[in-house]
């Protein structure tokens, strides 16, 4: 777990770390580190992927690794639609939805079939994905922001899997449930727009 931190405060740093600005500076904006905050910046999607790692630690092996793994791999998928500009209702709902339902998902500690919560994360997934896709800067380097985004959403499911890991103890699993009341509260107050 150490090495894992090691290395995830290792790539916050070098993608934060300021670009050698001998050329014109062209290309920079909207481009690898643009990717990689925008999922750090905005709280629904702080939720939701925070609320997939703590569920994913909850539930245990194989869940710990297999639903961080579902959701940018459907992520990317939604992200697509939203590049080529198919439409898709209630985006910005399915998104406060998430950090509700996956929030709920932790404090009642909900323990469906793997499949059934890869389904969940993946279904919300799409929302967010596609939410990006559509709002990918015209002047972006798309493969750069891309890998940037998904890097970025990565370290949030790291977030919430190393939060996650306290259920091995009783006072633990209550901190974690009780993480989980927090993203869902913060998720009903994204849908309804106080927060």
């Amino acid at each position: 777990m150490r090495q894992m931190c090691r290395y995830a405060v290792s790539i916050i740093l070098i993608t934060l770390s300021s670009a050698a600005l001998a050329h014109e500076g062209s290309g920079i904006a909207g481009g690898f580190a643009s990717g990689f905050m925008h999922p750090i910046l905005g709280w629904d999607h702080v939720a939701a992927m925070v609320a997939v790692g703590l569920w994913g630690a909850f539930l245990g092996s194989p869940a710990i690794w297999i639903l961080p793994v579902v959701f940018p791999l459907v992520m990317a998928f939604g992200g697509a639609l939203g590049v080529m500009g198919v439409p898709m209702p209630a985006v910005e709902t399915g998104i406060a939805a998430s950090a509700v339902v996956l929030g709920v998902m932790v404090l009642f500690a909900v323990r469906p079939p793997i499949w059934v919560a890869a389904v969940i994360v993946g279904a919300f997934a799409v929302f967010h994905g596609h939410a990006h896709g559509t709002e990918l800067p015209g002047a972006a380097n798309a493969v750069a922001y891309s890998v940037g985004f998904v890097i970025g959403t990565g370290l949030l499911h790291l977030c919430g899997i190393a939060f996650g890991l306290l259920v091995k103890w009783p006072a633990g699993k209550a901190m974690v449930r009780a993480g989980g009341g927090l993203i869902a509260l913060a998720g009903v107050g994204f849908l309804t727009g106080t927060l």
